[in-house]
């Protein structure tokens, strides 16, 4: 009896070991697996995070190369003028008489087949949310009521302080909205969730309204509508999306031009004024500090309190103060004489060395200093503005030189103005620059955004210093898409609040919004947008079946970042053939990593990737040309049209936008041949390139498909887009064909 028991006991030890055994297996492999996940959902959410910000950072680059042309270039003929007129000077400065003149709304009639909403002034909460339900329904406002909204809007947005203060006392609790970026599903949700705003439910937004989503403009009616029914509880800051530069980009300017088409222009041009008087900032009880980006080492609520704001119409564009000279005064600095015909003067502070070059050309004059004559000065410097200015044109692509009876330093009465940054425009650009653009880190100190082109990066101790400045507790941003809607950091100091679910592809990421009450501690909710999905056939579930490439954001993350590569080919083969010294053909996979980052400068782990975009690599040895085919990306059919001039285009294709969307100065979506050229030497400038006269002239002609003289700017940027094969093949399989553009 004692044996048969001895031996029930170690059968049961043995099972229980052996159970237990395969539960730590079990759970070590499902560490593994979920270790494994998150790799892969951080490296997804790099991708996404890389390309947008490269995309930001390319476009202040094209935004400090048209400002330093604006400084420098000086056109020979009318034509050149005109069009770089168009391109770089200021928008107009309207008066207040003049403002009502353009934008009048009354001479616009409302047709009796409008069946859109319609709203009376002075507006009632009624009015707001009868709005709120016309868009629900896909409705729009008739450009009369936009324009009339606006200009309202416009009148209370001036009576504003640049920083709005906010008190809990009047209310149980504030509620804090980030970026919404044209996402109008996901303004309705939070209505829903937790109210349409009022005296009683107060709402603070925080920037970023317009740009990637689709009804950016319907927001901002929304929101213009309730801030000016509720003037005390409805409060809006003004994001690094507010800006008419950026909206050429990244989609907004495209919207209102397509939505509301013969006064789109009007209604643009007027959204451009609104931006620049939106308020900079907001404070709750003097304690928790709003701003859309956030501050630098350099902040001063102080000196953003006094900051004529309105002056700020593009924030990527620094300001030029008027600054008047006598003659006396101009001939002295500039060395110029009264008696030569017209003046064509520049801006020399732009630049460090053309600062330089004004520094040393200007005369001082001290004791014991001997005086150099006016005609000497104005030799020297003449012939250095005209070396600059040639070398401006030789970059721009304008060959023909200056002539003496073409250039001359003079001056006039009538022309003894110049413009001039002040150190003084320099310090307040800078403050709201920081407090639009800049992000958190979690490195002490604070270094300029190089990831972003703009603002800085400041650190928890840039953080504590500047809370403790101004007496504040807490500092609310946005500006940065976060997975789960928010994010804490520096000691919890800082939070980032992101206001738009599902910003890079459906389920990437929740939104959420956050509410404050007198004790001043954030209660966060999040949410995310749920989009009815068609039904698919049993034939359609069968090929998704087949493909089975993972959750939609990994593959939508991975399609983008392969065109990005094919899109660079021949730059990447050209650096692979420099690490195949021996001509085989093949390269090792780490050389293959570090080629990738050295060209596209995305910042990614490409080795955790590499399992993923390599398919093949025998022994540890990439074939790079087959490689291509392997990514399955298809380019565009167009004759006449270089390989490299091809991958040039799609890679700029957003700049191009930008400059095409500014040279069409009528938004008809055509450009003459004329003005495409010009574009194209403009880019090349930009790039650093060369591009000769005969490629664009054949390019310009194989995209001209009607041959009617223009090139209509949607079918350019249709002609010229990368397909990805796999996903050609499967449309009908409900899978969607996108680009890079759509995804951000």
């Amino acid at each position: 009896m004692g044996c048969g028991i001895s031996l029930n006991n170690d059968y049961s030890l043995k099972k229980t070991e052996r159970a237990m055994k395969a539960a730590v297996l079990i759970q070590r492999w499902y560490r593994q697996y979920v270790a494994r996940m998150e790799v892969r959902r951080r490296c997804t959410w790099t991708i996404f995070q890389s390309i947008e910000y490269a995309g930001e950072q390319d476009q202040i680059k094209l935004q400090n190369f048209f400002t330093y042309l604006m400084d420098h270039f000086t056109p020979t003929n009318s034509n050149q003028r005109d069009l770089i007129a168009h391109i770089f000077t200021e928008d107009e400065v309207y008066k207040e008489t003049e403002l009502e003149k353009y934008f009048d709304h009354e001479s616009i009639e409302l047709p009796e087949s409008y069946t859109g909403p319609h709203i009376d002034f002075p507006l009632t909460a009624a009015h707001a949310a009868a709005l709120v339900e016309a868009f629900r329904h896909k409705q729009q406002l008739h450009a009369r009521y936009v324009l009339q909204l606006l200009h309202e809007t416009l009148k209370h947005l001036k009576l504003l302080p640049n920083i709005n203060r906010v008190c809990t006392c009047f209310c149980e609790e504030i509620t804090i909205c980030g970026d919404l970026h044209g996402q109008l599903d996901d303004l309705l949700l939070i209505f829903y969730k937790n109210g349409l705003p009022s005296v009683e439910k107060p709402y603070i937004f925080n920037g970023d309204y317009v740009d990637r989503g689709k009804n950016s403009i319907e927001i901002l009616l929304i929101l213009f509508a309730f801030l000016l029914v509720y003037p005390n509880e409805v409060h809006m800051n003004r994001g690094n999306h507010e800006d008419y530069i950026v909206n050429l980009r990244y989609g907004f300017t495209k919207e209102v031009m397509q939505k509301y088409k013969m006064h789109g222009r009007k209604i643009h041009k007027l959204l451009q004024i609104v931006f620049s008087w939106m308020p900079l900032a907001t404070v709750i009880d003097q304690k928790v500090l709003i701003t859309h980006g956030g501050i630098s080492d350099t902040t001063d609520l102080d000196i953003i309190a006094k900051v004529d704001r309105h002056k700020y119409v593009s924030v990527l564009r620094p300001p030029k103060k008027k600054k008047r000279h006598n003659m006396a005064e101009a001939l002295s600095i500039r060395g110029g004489r009264t008696s030569e015909g017209d003046i064509q003067t520049t801006n020399m502070d732009s630049r460090p060395s053309l600062r330089r070059l004004s520094l040393t050309s200007t005369p001082c004059y001290s004791p014991g200093t001997r005086k150099r004559s006016p005609h000497d000065i104005s030799k020297k410097v003449r012939r250095s503005v005209e070396e600059e200015l040639e070398k401006c044109r030789r970059q721009v692509g304008f060959s023909e030189p200056y002539e003496d009876g073409k250039f001359s330093l003079s001056f006039s009465e009538s022309d003894s103005e110049s413009f001039e940054v002040c150190e003084s425009d320099n310090a307040e650009w800078k403050q709201i620059v920081d407090i639009l653009w800049s992000d958190p880190m979690h490195q002490e100190g604070c270094v300029p955004n190089a990831v972003r082109g703009g603002g800085c990066y400041y650190g928890p101790d840039v953080t504590e210093k500047v809370l403790s400045r101004h007496n504040i507790q807490l500092l609310i941003r946005s500006h940065e898409c976060k997975q789960d809607g928010y994010e804490f950091c520096h000691n919890r100091k800082v939070l980032t609040i992101f206001s738009a679910s599902n910003y890079y592809e459906l389920g990437s990421n929740r939104g959420a919004y956050v509410k404050l009450g007198p004790d001043l501690i954030p209660h966060l909710v999040q949410y995310q947008v749920s989009r009815t999905t068609r039904k698919l056939t049993m034939k359609q579930r069968q090929k998704k079946k087949k493909i089975n490439m993972g959750p939609i954001f990994e593959r939508s993350a991975l399609r983008a970042l392969r065109e990005q590569l094919f899109s660079h080919k021949s730059d990447l083969i050209s650096v692979f053939e420099k690490y195949d010294k021996n001509k085989t053909g093949r390269i090792s996979l780490n050389d293959w990593a570090t080629v990738v980052e050295s060209v596209l400068h995305l910042g990614l782990p490409w080795r955790v990737l590499r399992s993923q975009l390599v398919q093949s690599a025998p022994e540890g040895l990439l074939e790079y040309h087959a490689w291509f085919d392997d990514l399955a990306i298809e380019q565009p059919t167009t004759e006449h049209v270089h390989q490299s001039l091809l991958e040039t285009l799609y890679r700029n294709r957003s700049n191009l936008e930008t400059i095409f969307r500014i040279i069409d100065s009528d938004n008809s979506g055509l450009v003459s041949f004329e003005e495409f050229c010009q574009t194209w030497k403009l880019l090349s400038s930009h790039l650093n390139m060369e591009i000769s006269n005969e490629a664009i002239s054949d390019l310009a002609r194989s995209i001209d498909f009607n041959k009617d003289g223009s090139i209509d700017i949607n079918e350019f940027l249709e002609a010229f887009r990368l397909v990805d094969k796999i996903h050609y093949t499967e449309r009908e399989g409900s899978l969607l064909l996108t680009t890079p553009g759509d995804l951000l």
